[in-house]
């Protein structure tokens, strides 16, 4: 599952300041505080001329933004305030987002839907705690769903009818790239940024590239870290590292189990096999994407969908019998189970 069951980064041990410097090569980390955890971003700041509290105060600006113009928890950002049918005059990060929306929604043919707001609403994954919907309610729901009836300005295309929006699908994998974006912008090239999703590029201090752990998709597995599956590592080229499953977040119901990950075709929870999913793409935001579509269609798709793209890889873990399986693609660098 998304942020929740995000994948641990391993080569730093954690840190509880703000501000840390490695003086070897040059070395700094960045924390604090964002989208209802914590941020992290590790990079070089060799050749870099601001100094590195403006930097800190620019990334956190960053996400300052971020939050008032796409948080739905933020009652007063501009996501919020669109969903409850108030006048909002969208922002170049709102547009943009909004924009990288429509391209995935039609490049998964609807299984990536962030105007499906209501039905992760209804099934208590949203922002608003539900139960067990009838099959009636999801239909219901689902007749005042989707991107298809908005257009490409958000104007809804059935009179009477406004979809709710909600970018958690590619949110923090987004935020990523706007901090690596910054951080390009000053001229490093050495970072890892882990904004509840991943964005890494070079390498480390000890001058390799970044290594990143990949959780068991254990229920109840609530600790980043605590018992990984395996190591991925990249090669220096910048990309985005994010993992989906349904691990942490789902509900039993007479017996049966339902996840977080709602198929905004059908309405309902989906039922397969597939438990996580780790996806590397150029950027954090179609990382983050891609391994919440491939979560969606299960393992058989999944695994079609990252074989004929040349700019994914892909290692999924599922069930066979009641056995925890892996596959990897030909180019997920897997260093260590």
């Amino acid at each position: 599952m998304k942020s929740i069951a995000k994948i641990l980064f391993i080569t730093f041990a954690s840190a509880a300041f703000s501000v840390a410097c490695s003086p070897k090569q040059g070395y700094v980390q960045l924390t604090g505080y964002a989208q209802g955890g914590t941020y992290s971003v590790k990079f070089n700041m060799e050749g870099v001329r601001i100094p590195l509290q403006a930097i800190k105060e620019s990334v956190d600006s960053i996400l300052t933004l971020i939050d008032t113009t796409l948080s739905g928890y933020n009652k007063g950002s501009q996501l919020s305030r669109f969903n409850a049918g108030q006048p909002v005059e969208p922002n170049d990060m709102f547009k943009d987002i909004y924009s990288l929306s429509r391209k995935f929604f039609a490049e998964t043919g609807g299984a990536l839907d962030v105007a499906a707001g209501p039905l992760f609403d209804l099934w208590g994954f949203g922002f608003t705690s539900g139960s067990m919907p009838s099959a009636h309610a999801v239909d219901s729901v689902r007749s005042i769903c989707g991107m298809s009836i908005l257009d490409e300005d958000m104007s809804p295309l059935i009179p009477g009818v406004r979809p709710r929006l909600n970018f958690n699908a590619i949110a923090q994998g987004y935020t990523s790239d706007r901090i690596a974006d910054y951080l390009h912008s000053l001229g490093v090239h050495d970072m890892l940024v882990d904004i509840g999703e991943i964005y890494c590029e070079g390498v480390n201090q000890n001058g390799v590239p970044w290594s990143v752990g990949i959780d068991r998709p254990v229920d109840g597995n609530m600790t980043p870290g605590a018992d990984l599956d395996g190591i991925w590592r990249g090669d220096g080229t910048g990309c985005g590292v994010v993992t989906s499953g349904n691990y942490r977040k789902f509900f039993v119901e007479g017996g049966r189990k339902y996840s977080h990950t709602v198929d905004p075709r059908t309405g309902w929870p989906v039922q397969h096999n597939l438990l996580s999913a780790t996806i590397i793409a150029p950027d954090a935001a179609s990382a983050d994407a891609y391994a919440t579509y491939c979560m969606v269609i299960g393992l058989e798709e999944a695994r079609s969908f990252i074989s004929s793209r040349e700019d994914v890889e892909g290692y999924l873990i599922y069930d066979s019998d009641g056995e925890m399986k892996e596959w990897a693609s030909s180019g997920f660098n897997l260093v260590g189970k």
